[in-house]
């Protein structure tokens, strides 16, 4: 998969969660939360956002732990354009990172806040910090 998330500033260390023993999954690649404190490849909008991969997890290599940012500050790819300050959320179509608008809020999780200007395809720098906007407010 190409257009990973690059750790720039680490803020708080990986987190060990559960992952399939059977998948692969890129460093760097964006999570999708799921129970019981487990996480998986992130491919909606909508997904509740678990962190970013810190290592690769090669498939059915017998670990079924993975190291899991979910604070920090991270380069990612934006799909359309950004003003620093933003809520970043995930686009599914791309995996890269856009702009929440009010609309696309209704049914997404915010990954966290865009720290400068960027248009589409470029690399930014995002801080990550997951949440829900409806649990938040």
């Amino acid at each position: 998969m190409a257009h990973e998330a690059t750790l720039y500033i680490e803020t708080s260390p990986a987190i060990p969660f559960t992952v399939a023993d059977a998948v692969g999954i890129e460093k760097g690649r964006t999570l999708k939360l799921v129970d019981p404190m487990a996480v998986s490849g992130s491919n909606a909008a909508a997904d509740v956002v678990g962190g970013i991969a810190a290592s690769e997890k090669i498939a059915s290599d017998g670990k079924v732990k993975l190291g899991v940012y979910r604070g920090g500050v991270f380069k990612v790819y934006l799909s359309g354009a950004c003003t620093a300050g933003d809520s970043a959320i995930l686009d599914a179509a791309t995996n890269y990172f856009k702009t929440a608008s009010l609309v696309a809020l209704s049914g997404s999780v915010v990954a966290g806040t865009f720290f400068e200007d960027g248009t589409n395809g470029q690399t930014v720098f995002m801080e990550l910090n997951p949440y829900t906007p409806s649990s938040a407010l």
